[in-house]
Order: structure tokens, then C-alpha cells, then sequence
């Protein structure tokens, strides 16, 4: 599960976009991901479907560490495969189950949640992980156009009301440029 926290850390997609990502998704020798789909419990079942929005449907380049981390996870992955030949279904996904079908998204909810617990910080949740990303990248002075591209937001207004968290810190730093102008 590592390669799929790493993924949700760095790229702050969401549960559904992480279970729903495929290894045609990636294009590892250009260092990007195309998220345009997800994975969604149903009264039926779990279904593959198409993103919740168009905004959602996005490519973005890979950090360094996500790119060698999934690489390492590939070759894990294509070893298991071989290994559970007799009982593994191919579908192609980057975090399948045990056996390569769809990860229910209440199994990965609870290994979190253990995760979590062990870590001492219980009261985290998965999307958190999001929310982080985002954030810490607002907090980088990155310009939330940019911002809203990475989270695929249908509009930069969500990504400036939900995520742009003044600090105090920020704030004596922006009075500080005003006071040098004044004085």
C-alpha cells in the first residue's frame, strides 16, 4: 500500500481516482498520469466509471520520488501477477486487490484507518492527504491557477475558499513588505 499513500501524498487525487488508475494511465517514460477514471461502490457493486467532472479528467507530470516509487511498485506488481497466475484477473489497475480486481474502497478505509491509529494520528483521514497537498501548496506561493489545475477543480473559487488558509505567519510577512514600503 505504500506506492498508493506516496501517489495520494504527492498528487492528492482522490480514493475513487487512486483505486480507478491504471497502468495505461501512466506514462512513465514522459513522468505523467492521466486520471479519467474511478472506482465507486454501488448498490450493484464496484464500478470502474469516468471521472465525476471534465475538470476532473487531467494529466499531470510526476514528482521525482511518485515516478521511482511507482516504477519499483511495477515491477512488484508484475511479479505478484505471475506468482498468483492461476488466480489473478487482470484489470490493468496500478492498486488492485490481492488478486487484480477492483480494491473495494472500504478496505482501503480501514487499513488507513489502522495506519492511522498506529501512527497516533487517528483522527486523519485519507482525503486528508488532499487537503494536505493542496494546502502546502498554496502555502508555497504556488498561484492557485496552478493550484486549481493539480486538484482539478471545476473553479479556482473552491480552490481558494476550501484551501487557502491564512496563517499568521503569512500575514506578519505580508505586513512586514507593506510596513517597508510605508516606512
Amino acid at each position: 500500500m505504500h506506492p498508493l499513500y506516496v501517489v495520494a501524498a504527492t498528487l492528492g487525487l482522490r480514493r475513487g481516482e487512486l483505486l480507478g488508475l491504471r497502468w495505461s494511465d501512466l506514462d512513465l517514460d514522459a513522468g505523467t498520469a492521466a486520471i479519467g477514471q474511478t472506482v465507486q461502490r454501488t448498490a450493484a457493486g464496484l464500478h470502474l466509471q469516468d471521472t465525476k467532472t471534465e475538470e476532473s479528467e487531467s494529466i499531470l507530470p510526476l514528482p521525482d520520488w511518485t515516478w521511482l516509487v511507482l516504477l519499483d511498485h511495477q515491477e512488484r506488481q508484475r511479479r505478484e501477477r505471475a506468482r498468483l497466475a492461476e488466480v489473478w484477473q487482470e484489470h490493468g489497475l496500478v492498486f488492485p486487490s490481492e488478486v487484480g480486481t477492483p480494491m473495494e474502497p472500504r478496505n482501503l478505509n480501514r487499513h488507513f484507518a489502522a495506519l492511522r491509529e498506529r501512527a497516533g494520528c487517528p483522527d486523519v483521514r485519507l482525503h486528508d492527504l488532499r487537503h494536505t497537498v493542496v494546502s502546502l501548496l498554496m502555502e508555497l506561493g504556488v498561484p492557485p491557477h496552478v493550484v486549481q489545475a493539480i486538484a482539478r477543480h471545476a473553479d479556482v473559487k473552491l480552490t481558494l475558499k476550501v484551501y487557502s488558509h491564512t496563517n499568521l505567519d503569512a500575514m506578519r510577512q505580508a505586513l512586514g513588505k507593506l510596513d517597508g514600503r510605508l516606512s
